[in-house]
Formats: structure tokens, C-alpha cells, sequence
């Protein structure tokens, strides 16, 4: 059993060491006389040219490195396209909607300006009553239709 404590240790200690070798920084930079040096440990600061080699590790997830920009799995991908779907429906359903009220106030503004030119035009105009027949228009109420349809032109005609 002690050989295979001392094979596991020595296991653990080769891959520890390898691991931290595999993730360790290296520096290059020319010393004071001129000489290239390579090192683990950053240059003095009064250093010019330096030039890093090797590897340096890897970002952990979540700490904005390439990590979080990973491909997006098959799931996100169809959550992003049925939300630009519904984007797009609930864009052309307002379109429709405002298309709608437009037309309905190009009418309004249609019709009032047709029944203001009847009413300025000063020819007897009937109007039903309320109890199934028809009455002259008199001049008050020609007054007040007029006033009402002029209302609804400056409403619905800008």
C-alpha cells in the first residue's frame, strides 16, 4: 500500500505542477548589456519592449471573458427567433391598428366637410325627428350642425 500512497502523491504533485506550468505566464525583454532574458516574473518597470509569451490562463465563466461568449445552445437560438416573431406581429398589429384609425379619420373628416357644404349651401335640408318622420331644419339647428361638423373638420383634418 505505501507504493501506491507514493505513486498517487507523486501523480498529484506531476499533474499540479504540470497544470501550473501549462497556465503560467512568460516574459521576454533585452536586459541593461543587452542580453535576452526569458522569466516568469514581469520585467523591472524601467524596462522598454517587453513582449509576453507564452500563455496566460484562461477566464473563468462568468467574468466577462470569451467564456460568456460562448455559441448560443439550440434553445436560445429559438427563444431569440419566436421573440423577434413576436416583435415583428405586435409591430404589424400596431401598423394595422394605426393604418385603421387613419382611414376612419379621413372618413369623419370626409363626411363633415360634405355635410358642412350642404348646410352653408342654405338649402332646406330635412332631418328626422326621433319618432320615425322627418323635419325642416330650422335656423338654430342649422347653426348647431354647423358649428358640430366644423368642430369635427378641425379634429379630423390635420
Amino acid at each position: 500500500m505505501t507504493m501506491n500512497r507514493a505513486l498517487s502523491a507523486a501523480l498529484i504533485l506531476a499533474s499540479s505542477m504540470a497544470a501550473s506550468a501549462a497556465l503560467a505566464q512568460a516574459y521576454q525583454w533585452k536586459d541593461s548589456s543587452g542580453r535576452t532574458v526569458i522569466s516568469d516574473t514581469p520585467p523591472p518597470a524601467s524596462v522598454k519592449g517587453t513582449k509576453s509569451i507564452g500563455t496566460s490562463p484562461p477566464p473563468a465563466v462568468g467574468t466577462g471573458g470569451a467564456a460568456t461568449d460562448a455559441p448560443k445552445t439550440t434553445a436560445e437560438k429559438d427563444m431569440e427567433f419566436r421573440k423577434r416573431q413576436q416583435d415583428a406581429r405586435e409591430k404589424s398589429e400596431k401598423e394595422a391598428k394605426e393604418a385603421a384609425a387613419a382611414q376612419q379619420k379621413r372618413e369623419n373628416c370626409d363626411r363633415a366637410r360634405s355635410q358642412l357644404g350642404a348646410l352653408e349651401s342654405g338649402r332646406r335640408m330635412v332631418v328626422p325627428d326621433g319618432k320615425g318622420g322627418e323635419v325642416f331644419l330650422e335656423d338654430d339647428a342649422r347653426n348647431a350642425e354647423m358649428e358640430r361638423a366644423r368642430k369635427i373638420i378641425a379634429d379630423s383634418c390635420n
